[in-house]
């Protein structure tokens, strides 16, 4: 608030002192004016009013409903205020508004219309009051039927179109200030449907549309007439915007804004526009002027007529090859995808300098078992790179690869089972030596020891109920 008082304080004084108007003042203080405006409205009405000769307290201003787009101006509020009380007071309800106005010495029509445009509701409390009270006053309600037969043409008009209230005026032939105020008092949802639609476009400007003023949203015959030429050549050649100003004499940046604001159909037709479909979805790709799908045409067949890679004609022709790949993957993807490809034996299409690259690895990896990422690791290739494009171009040295490492697993099996049984015999051999030395060796003791167990037992260094058990196993019990 202080830097408001600060920041108006000298426009306020002159606002105060002197008769200078509101635009003056802001221009000799340097103020902006709706700031400045909207400051007197908010925090000094009753120098408003003051100005209008019409001395109140600042407390009273404050209650006073001040004018809006089509309200009450502080002057006619002035005039009019004491009237306006009198016909919204008990006291004077016998009397009618043309009397109440010649009281006051105003003109009846006058103070009529300000009651019906600004205090409606005054005028409608009066008449359930007058009708309650049995009171006449001999005015005809409603609009009279040969003024509604008169402006009914042109409310129609004005219901169905959104041409002006004078354009419908000057159209039937009717007085534009009696139309006017004919729909000011007799069709105020129209005017207000009216005033929504304007105030809305606004922000919503199309061409051939409404204004906020009311008129059309369009070019100017003035502009129309001088970039007639330059649209032509736009629309029907491939020179560039720079060619075609410097054909017909337009600026750059004029043609640019006209185009963009009133011809956008034209952009979208000069552009080369592309559409893919995939998975029944479509979408809008990049565009090109027809300037540049002119000059990429002798490029692209070139390339198709010779062997030579994207970057060495693109190196050809003076041009990006980043910017030429990027072309021929949107407009030309069939072409773009065979350049620089080569078929393999099992028909797939891969990149010539893929193919070269890891061509030692792939075949190392389906005549070998060795792993993938141990061939990878000895040639000094990157694992990912070189299982990527196995996985995606040579499934059939994977299912080589696997062939291989399922047959190196069946003899890895034989010859485990080989080694078993070869385990299994020689233990047996063992065994069976083992039985015929210690039977030999039994033997040997019962005939040192006279037959005597108990004393072969001893030879033996063994218990007798195991020189037993042994014979017994030997068949040698008797």
């Amino acid at each position: 608030m202080q830097d408001a008082q600060s920041r108006y304080h000298s426009a306020l004084e002159l606002y105060r002192t002197t008769d200078m108007t509101e635009k003056d003042i802001c221009e000799q203080t340097g103020t902006p004016l709706s700031g400045f405006r909207a400051y007197l409205r908010r925090y000094h009405r009753e120098l408003m009013f003051a100005r209008h000769g019409i001395e109140i307290s600042p407390g009273e201003a404050a209650k006073i409903r001040l004018r809006k787009k089509s309200g009450q101006t502080a002057a006619a509020h002035a005039k009019y205020k004491d009237a306006i009380r009198a016909c919204d007071d008990t006291a004077y309800i016998e009397f009618n508004v043309s009397q109440i106005a010649r009281l006051f010495g105003l003109n009846p029509t006058a103070l009529g219309n300000q009651l019906r445009n600004h205090y409606p509701e005054i005028l409608e409390r009066r008449e359930r009051e007058r009708h309650c009270l049995g009171v006449n006053d001999n005015l005809h309600r409603g609009v009279k039927p040969w003024c509604k037969e008169q402006y009914a043409e042109a409310v129609e008009h004005l219901s169905v179109t959104e041409d002006t209230i004078r354009q419908a005026a000057d159209l039937y032939n009717l007085s534009y200030s009696g139309l006017r105020e004919h729909l000011l008092y007799y069709y105020k949802d129209l005017i207000r449907e009216r005033a929504n639609k304007r105030e809305r476009a606004k922000t919503n400007k199309m061409r051939g549309g409404l204004t906020g003023s009311g008129g059309k949203h369009a070019p100017t015959l003035q502009s129309v007439e001088k970039y007639r030429e330059a649209i032509r050549l736009y629309q029907t050649t491939a020179m560039t915007q720079e060619e075609i100003c410097a054909e017909t004499g337009v600026t750059v940046m004029g043609l640019r804004h006209h185009l963009r604001k009133w011809n956008k159909e034209l952009i979208q037709e000069h552009c080369d526009v592309d559409r893919r479909k995939e998975r029944d979805c479509s979408y809008e790709i990049k565009r090109y002027l027809k300037s540049t799908a002119a000059k990429y045409d002798e490029v692209i067949r070139r390339l198709k007529a010779t062997g030579l890679s994207t970057a060495e004609v693109a190196r050809e022709f003076g041009l990006n090859p980043e910017t030429f790949r990027e072309y021929l993957h949107e407009h030309e993807p069939e072409l773009s995808a065979t350049i620089g490809m080569t078929k393999l034996t099992n028909g797939r299409l891969v990149l010539t300098r893929s193919a070269a690259k890891y061509d030692e690895a792939v075949r190392l990896y389906e005549t070998t078992t060795e792993s993938l990422k141990s061939i990878a690791r000895r040639l000094g290739l990157p694992y990912n790179s070189v299982g990527g494009f196995v996985r995606r171009s040579r499934p059939d040295a994977i299912a080589a690869h696997n062939c291989l490492l399922k047959q190196e697993e069946r003899i890895r099996e034989q010859k485990e089972n080989l080694r078993c049984e070869k385990e299994q015999a020689e233990s047996a051999d063992l065994m069976l030596k083992k039985e015929i030395e210690e039977k030999e060796r039994l033997l040997l003791a019962l005939k040192q020891s006279g037959g005597c167990k108990r004393d072969a037992a001893k030879l033996l260094g063994i218990g007798k109920s195991t020189l037993y058990n042994k014979l017994k196993a030997y068949g040698l019990g008797k």
